[in-house]
């Protein structure tokens, strides 16, 4: 397993000897001659081990900016140069490095941060499901509804209520999904990631009446 971007030029962290590959779910330790921290997005504070807030590097590798973008670079570089990677991480008390989710593509529901990556992880684990994906979906009062989009597998009668019932079962009560709608297919980038963007606009235009 391994971790990095574009704006470091090359790994940030990896697992290197077979004890490190056993940290299920970890991208590794960080590489030599990094230095990371994990910043609370709202106040810039810096935080322990087991806390999760956005992930910011610094090093030898990191870029000096983006050509011809004095905008984008101050936002993403600061004056010290750290790298703000707009990814929501944690380390453990052994320094291994968690990716949670990326920053923008936390659902805010009523002041609490839900990532969609963790009631993916959950819905995929279920039989009757094949593929899910998971958005913030508008509302007035919450801010936005923790929303899946879900294919079933083939021959699964699987309802709204059991996929809601099932996330429930595993999460906190400000996690839980409160939409549900079934699809064909999950729309991918050709690297795998879900657009988000295009279940958004698909959501908005099914109207509450569906889902």
């Amino acid at each position: 397993q391994g971790y990095g971007l574009t704006e470091s030029s090359g790994a940030v962290a990896g697992t290197v000897r077979p004890e490190e590959s056993m940290k299920y779910g970890s991208a590794g330790k960080l590489g030599s001659r990094l230095q990371a921290k994990i910043v609370d997005p709202t106040t810039g504070e810096a935080l322990g081990p087991g806390q999760r807030g956005e992930l910011w590097i610094r090093g030898p590798l990191v870029m000096k900016g983006y050509v011809g973008d004095d905008k984008a670079t101050a936002e993403t570089v600061d004056s010290q140069g750290w790298l703000k990677t707009g990814d929501l991480c944690y380390f453990n008390e052994d320094g291994f490095l968690y990716i949670v989710d990326r920053l923008k593509e936390l659902i805010k529901y009523k002041g609490y941060q839900v990532p969609p990556a963790e009631l993916e992880h959950i819905l995929q684990s279920h039989p009757g499901i094949a593929d899910a994906a998971v958005i913030g979906y508008p509302d007035e009062d919450a801010g936005q509804l923790p929303m899946a989009f879900i294919v079933r597998q083939p021959g699964s009668n699987l309802t709204r209520q059991q996929v809601i019932d099932y996330v429930a079962k595993h999460v906190a009560p400000y996690k839980k999904v409160r939409r549900v709608a079934f699809v064909n297919a999950i729309p991918k980038s050709p690297a795998g990631k879900i657009l988000r963007r295009e279940l958004v606009q698909q959501a908005l235009s099914m109207g509450a009446s569906k889902l």
